[in-house]
């Protein structure tokens, strides 16, 4: 299952730092928490799957992707598929703090390019990823949520 890209719509503290470091399988149910929370908090998006399925998911990826934590507790996470240079899935308990941007830096590091897709009604993500750097490719229907169209976007160092 592909999890998609998005950034949680809580706003938060603003932060200067904070620890990244590979998700193990204990971080699982706080990660797949986070994601039922955006779920849960936006208004366009279905809720397919519930906290076990959605830790079922991140567990059966952990040993082939890349996964980042950050903070202690857990405050995001970001799922990188590094066969194919995509991003999975960027989520974060709050935005503005500082967390994505960090997440995003860290699998950056010793790339020359990434892609993702993001839901075309989460322009705050989109407006994210264009801060880091990201440009727009293609829009196309969603191969999870088919009523959600998605967006592709494309980092080049």
């Amino acid at each position: 299952m592909r999890i998609g890209c998005a950034m949680a719509c809580v706003r938060g503290m603003v932060m200067t730092e904070v620890a990244v470091r590979r998700a193990v399988e204990a971080d699982v149910p706080a990660m797949a928490q986070i994601v039922c929370d955006w779920e849960a908090a936006t208004e366009w998006m279905t809720s397919l799957y519930g906290p076990e399925e959605i830790a079922t998911f991140i567990r059966e990826a952990l040993p082939a992707r890349e996964i980042w934590v950050a903070g202690e507790p857990i405050e995001g996470y970001l799922s990188f598929d590094p066969n194919v240079s995509r991003v999975g899935g960027l989520y974060c308990k709050t935005t503005g703090a500082g967390i994505g941007k960090t997440l995003m830096d860290q699998v950056k590091k010793g790339r020359g390019f990434v892609w993702l897709t993001t839901h075309e009604p989460n322009e705050k993500a989109q407006k994210f990823y264009k801060r880091e750097g990201f440009e727009e490719v293609s829009r196309h229907d969603g191969d999870l949520h088919e009523t959600v169209r998605e967006v592709r976007m494309e980092w080049r160092a």
